[in-house]
C-alpha cells in the first residue's frame, strides 16, 4: 500500500526551477503565459526538453493547436514574475500580465523582455497521461538577455506535485 505522506514528501524533494511557458494561438491574436516547473533537458543532439503542462490550461490548448512554445527563465530575484503567472492573464498589445514581450523569431511565441534567457521549441513528441501532458520540444532558438540564476521553488517554500 502506498504511503501518501511518504510519497508526497519524497517527490517534493525533487528540486524545481520556475519558468514562464509562453504560447500563441494559431491566428496570433491570443497569447498564453503560465509559470511551470516540471521541465528537464532530455537530449543534446538534437537539443530536446520535456515539459509537463496541465491538460485543462490555455497554454496546453495553444501548444496542441500550434505545435510550438517558448520557455522564459525566471531570474533568482524575480519572485513577483513567478507569482504573477500562477494566474491567467489576457494579452494587452505587446504585454501579458504587465510583462512586455516580443514575438520569437522561430515560433512567434512571446519572449518576455524581463527574462534573463529564453528558448523556443517545436513539439516532436508527447505523452498524454494523468492530468498533465508531457511535451517533448526540440529547441529551435535560444537567447540571453543577461546572466542570472534560475529561481527555485524551495527558496520560496513552494511545492507543486507530490
Amino acid at each position: 500500500m502506498l504511503d501518501e505522506n511518504a510519497k508526497k514528501t519524497a517527490l517534493r524533494m525533487i528540486p524545481y526551477g520556475m519558468f514562464v511557458l509562453t504560447t500563441r494561438s494559431k491566428d496570433d491574436r491570443d497569447v498564453g503565459a503560465a509559470t511551470v516547473n516540471w521541465i528537464t533537458q532530455t537530449s543534446f543532439k538534437p537539443p530536446l526538453v520535456a515539459i509537463g503542462v496541465k491538460v485543462d490550461s490555455g497554454v496546453h490548448r495553444h501548444i496542441k493547436d500550434t505545435g510550438v512554445f517558448a520557455m522564459n527563465v525566471i531570474g533568482r530575484e524575480q519572485r513577483d514574475m513567478a507569482f504573477n503567472f500562477f494566474k491567467s492573464h489576457q494579452r494587452q498589445g505587446d504585454s501579458i500580465g504587465g510583462e512586455h514581450f516580443e514575438p520569437g523569431p522561430a515560433t512567434g511565441c512571446p519572449l518576455l523582455l524581463n527574462a534573463p534567457a529564453w528558448w523556443e521549441c517545436k513539439i516532436v513528441g508527447e505523452v498524454a497521461k494523468g492530468d498533465h501532458t508531457l511535451f517533448v520540444g526540440e529547441v529551435l532558438g535560444a537567447g540571453m538577455r543577461r546572466q542570472d540564476e534560475t529561481i527555485l521553488m524551495r527558496e520560496h517554500n513552494l511545492n507543486y506535485g507530490g
